[in-house]
């Protein structure tokens, strides 16, 4: 604490629209979205439909990204969707959309140590013969990460630049590879028509694979966040939106296809080789990665490729949670400035970054992995998908309400084109709105939280949930309820004058 200061602003002018871009692609995972989420979206969802899905909800987020980029370029604030939410529905919803936003990124990141735990576990045993539990690496990664995020932004953009890059050329080479070796099984129809993309309806087969695509996304919208440490941020906020969201929807549309072009571009294939390729004994999926590594290895000659994705996975891990250790740490940040959250987490160190916010952000983080050990749960079965399906409700609830906002405050600038102000953020609300049904219809298939003896797979399966799951699918609504109350009691003190000047 010796190093920090009384500032209450975060250094301005160190982050273009790569620096941005990088943390965003980087909280997006998708080098883990491809081990994890896709291999289960498709054998459990629409089979050689995923990369349709994929496609899909990304044009829906780029569509939302209009509004939200509009919004950006009148609200420069490091809370990013609760300055927006207050600036439209007034600054009780504001509080209440930070708390739930908080919910989100919290549990995204703890989700993320959980499975670098659980990977580290077994990849340093089986190549090193270092035999520790998970919680004992996901410790390790806990304080790299701390170090990092109390320097300066810019490290940390450097580092998840190199991490990243390195992720999607090993994705892009092994796609190409994919295409160019079965180019005879291509079948773009299968993958990207209508009738791919919504078979087995949206209580089936769609419903599961539109949930684990919505999901794979969370991080882009982190954006705006920065914008207070940007050049330029009415400039490079909204190109930098524009461009995560398309960079991680071609990688994910592009990688599934080859994915499914390269188990023969049908569903009969797709099923087949996820099911031999992801299992391990008598378990299906008990090995997701094994999907695409067993891709890079037919395609590429040797194991030399899914060894590099295997340590990758690792890199792709501790990128996403530094990436969400800032994400959260700035929330915390301008919570504290605005006076709903203490006054000290507002202050900045030497290096610009919010460090009461970094510190309160890890006393999260290794409270939670200590009680899971304790508990002897799982990382990856138990923290990881417990935390990601609260995640991916919470995050698109939020999303919701800035699409609202948007409508109400700059439907009153006629300055903004209608497209941006009134039909894109109204058509981003509808999407979102049915996206996040099927995540919620769904959250016991992301959290494996059904009842014994239901099968979550099944349209009979929707909505069925035990009483612990019911508590986390609830959690981003209990969270921005809390955000209220504590909105309503501070409007009756002083504080209520800081919010006031955060959202005016």
């Amino acid at each position: 604490m010796s190093n920090s200061s009384t500032d209450t602003g975060l250094r301005k002018g160190r982050l273009g629209v790569v620096g941005i871009v990088f943390f965003v692609v980087a909280a997006a995972a998708p080098l883990l979205g491809m081990t994890g989420a896709v291999p289960v979206a498709m054998l459990l969802g629409n089979q050689a439909g995923t990369p349709g899905t994929y496609l899909a909800v990304g044009l829906v987020l780029l569509v939302f990204s209009v509004g939200y980029a509009a919004m950006s370029s009148k609200v420069t604030n490091t809370g990013a969707f609760f300055a927006y939410v207050g600036k439209g529905l007034g600054k009780h919803a504001g509080v209440a959309s930070a708390f739930a936003s908080l919910v989100g990124y919290i549990t995204i990141q703890l989700a993320i140590y959980g499975f670098i735990g659980g990977v580290l576990s077994g990849q340093m045993n089986a190549s090193l013969g270092i035999n520790l539990p998970w919680y004992a690496w996901a410790i390790i990664a806990w304080v790299l990460v701390t170090a990092l995020s109390l320097l300066s932004v810019d490290v940390g953009a450097k580092v998840l630049g190199v991490l990243m890059i390195a992720e999607l050329l090993t994705l892009v080479i092994t796609s190409s590879a994919v295409l160019m070796n079965h180019g005879a099984n291509m079948n773009l129809a299968n993958s990207f028509s209508p009738t791919a993309i919504f078979a087995g309806g949206f209580g089936g087969g769609a419903g599961i694979a539109i949930a684990f695509a919505f999901a794979s996304f969370i991080g882009f919208e982190a954006t705006a966040i920065y914008g207070e440490e940007s050049k330029d941020p009415k400039r490079v906020v909204p190109r930098a939106t524009y461009w995560a969201v398309s960079i991680i929807t071609v990688l994910f549309a592009f990688t599934a296809f080859a994915m499914a072009t390269a188990m023969g571009g049908n569903n009969d294939g797709v099923a087949g080789y996820v099911v031999k390729a992801s299992t391990v004994g008598t378990t299906v999926l008990g090995n997701p990665a094994g999907v695409i590594f067993g891709i890079a290895d037919d395609n590429l000659g040797g194991t030399w490729m899914s060894t590099i994705m295997g340590w990758l996975v690792i890199s792709s891990c501790f990128a996403g949670i530094l990436a969400f250790q800032n994400a959260i740490s700035r929330y915390f940040f301008a919570l504290g400035r605005g006076g709903v959250l203490p006054k000290s987490l507002s202050k900045t160190n030497k290096a610009g970054a919010p460090v009461n916010g970094v510190i309160l952000t890890s006393i999260f983080a290794i409270v939670v992995i200590v009680i899971f050990a304790v508990a002897k749960l799982d990382g990856i079965a138990n923290l990881f998908t417990w935390m990601s399906a609260v995640t991916a409700v919470a995050i698109m609830f939020v999303e919701i309400l800035v699409s609202v906002a948007v409508v109400v405050y700059l439907g009153k600038d006629k300055a903004v084109s209608i497209w941006k102000s009134t039909i894109a953020p109204v058509v981003a609300a509808v999407a979102l709105a049915v996206g996040t049904y099927m995540l919620m219809s769904r959250f016991n298939l992301l959290g494996s939280l059904a009842p014994a003896n239901v099968d979550p797979t099944t349209p009979e399966g929707a909505w069925q949930l035990t009483g612990f799951g019911w508590f986390l699918v609830l959690l981003p609504f209990i969270a921005a309820a809390v955000g209220l109350v504590v909105s309503l009691v501070n409007n009756k003190n002083e504080k209520s004058a800081l919010l006031e000047d955060i959202l005016s």
